[in-house]
């Protein structure tokens, strides 16, 4: 009876593992491609990739199972929630950061109770990838960057000379800056906070 149960899992097994597989192998390629060739490739950060990759991994995993007991979507989309929050509930992270944990997340999600087939579920990611891709080009819109500054010269950061800060902001830092922001004033130390936008 022992031995009949196992051959009955393993004939279970033998019948999910060619979907599972399937689903798995479409969300890590999907996934490795966003970071990759989008995320890594306009922010030349690494420091997110385990983040990246183990969310991933794990909303997949754990979603895919709790599908064999038929979870509603809205079930599906409070897990999405809470592992989306659960990281990053008390740290800083950026808005970029945090928009590709979301979709990372979200593939993993789609990846895991998307009940079409296998062509389907490419025609999501795809569709996720180039959306993306076009998003974070020149395609649509130029991209504008920012950087935060310490700046001393505080004498030049008064509206009617306003030029002449931009000036000279180009010409220390080397970027093409268009507009600065003046986020905070230390009159005693005769220095300011500014945050540079450029398009790189």
């Amino acid at each position: 009876m022992y031995l009949s149960d196992i051959l009955s899992s393993s004939d279970l097994f033998d019948k999910i593992s060619a979907k599972f597989f399937v689903r798995i192998l479409i969300d890590f390629a999907s996934v490795f491609i966003l970071i990759r060739f989008v995320y890594y490739r306009n922010y030349k950060r690494t420091d997110l990739f385990t983040t990246f990759f183990v969310f991933n991994m794990v909303i997949f995993m754990i979603t895919y199972l709790l599908n064999k007991v038929e979870m509603s979507m809205g079930a599906a989309f409070g897990l999405f929630a809470v592992f989306s929050m659960l990281r990053y509930r008390t740290e800083g992270i950026s808005a970029k950061d945090m928009t590709y944990l979301f979709l990372v997340i979200a593939i993993g999600l789609i990846a895991a109770i998307s009940k079409g087939g296998w062509d389907e579920l490419c025609l999501f990611c795809l569709i996720i990838l180039v959306v993306t891709h076009l998003l974070e080009g020149d395609w649509l819109i130029r991209k504008e960057r920012g950087k935060m500054i310490i700046y001393e010269n505080i004498h030049l950061i008064i509206p009617d000379r306003r030029p002449e800060l931009l000036e000279d902001l180009r010409l220390r830092t080397g970027l093409n800056v268009h507009r600065v922001e003046i986020e905070d004033i230390d009159f005693l130390k005769d220095a300011t906070r500014l945050t540079v936008y450029y398009y790189p």
